[in-house]
């Protein structure tokens, strides 16, 4: 299933379905239990052209098309780019669904926060795998302290951190900027006193753990 929605849109949902089962030598009858949870949700739309679905609908017909013909590996690149979160959700779901039906399914995704939902992941950068391993033992391998800082002027903050002599590195998450310090135990008085130098008046710092993120970050500098 590519990332971009390479289905026919001046065929409609039935029409699409219909054409990748005949593709495959079968029916949609013929293997509809293994699209009923998805396909049903987008059924009642049967009748309209696939080039008028929402993104969330176009990735739910996609997923019905390379399903029919009932696949042993299911490959997904980039399923949710550019659908709105609560597809995402319900996406992550089906796919958690297929799964408990045997079905093997690797993803690509720019998104950490799905990354976290595999078995297995495998970090990479310009080709490169930087990591492959459980989601969990890639965020037990950060050994660093790790704080989130937030001062009332975000882009300076970061600026000034990544110019502090004793900053690993320094990078925006949300509101806050996640830090690391190059000797690994972060002295968070140092780093206050570093910030009231610069004459910062409100700073909030808290200890967190890394998340799978954090870890990608370390690995892309190392």
């Amino acid at each position: 299933m590519p990332g971009k929605f390479s289905l026919y849109h001046d065929l409609t949902v039935e029409e699409n379905l219909k054409f990748y089962a005949t593709i495959f030598g079968t029916t949609i009858q013929e293997n509809y239990y293994l699209i009923k949870d998805i396909y049903s949700q987008i059924e009642p739309f049967r009748k309209r052209l696939a080039g008028k679905l929402s993104g969330g609908m176009k990735q739910k017909l996609a997923l019905s098309c390379a399903l029919i013909h009932k696949p042993s590996v299911l490959f997904l690149d980039e399923p949710t780019t550019g659908v709105d979160a609560v597809s995402r959700k319900e996406f992550w779901e089906m796919l958690k669904h297929l799964k408990e039906q045997g079905i093997t399914i690797l993803v690509s995704t720019p998104y950490m926060d799905e990354a976290v939902l595999c078995d297995r992941v495998a970090l990479i950068m310009n080709g490169n795998i930087l990591s492959i391993d459980t989601p969990q033992n890639i965020i037990d391998n950060f050994q660093e302290d790790m704080i989130a800082i937030r001062t009332e002027n975000i882009y300076r903050l970061l600026n000034d951190l990544r110019e502090y002599s004793q900053t690993k590195t320094a990078f925006p998450f949300g509101r806050f900027v996640h830090y690391t310090d190059k000797s690994g135990n972060v002295n968070e008085k140092e780093i206050y006193t570093y910030l009231q130098s610069k004459n910062y008046k409100h700073i909030e710092m808290n200890p967190v753990k890394a998340n799978i993120e954090d870890c990608f970050i370390k690995l892309m500098k190392q």
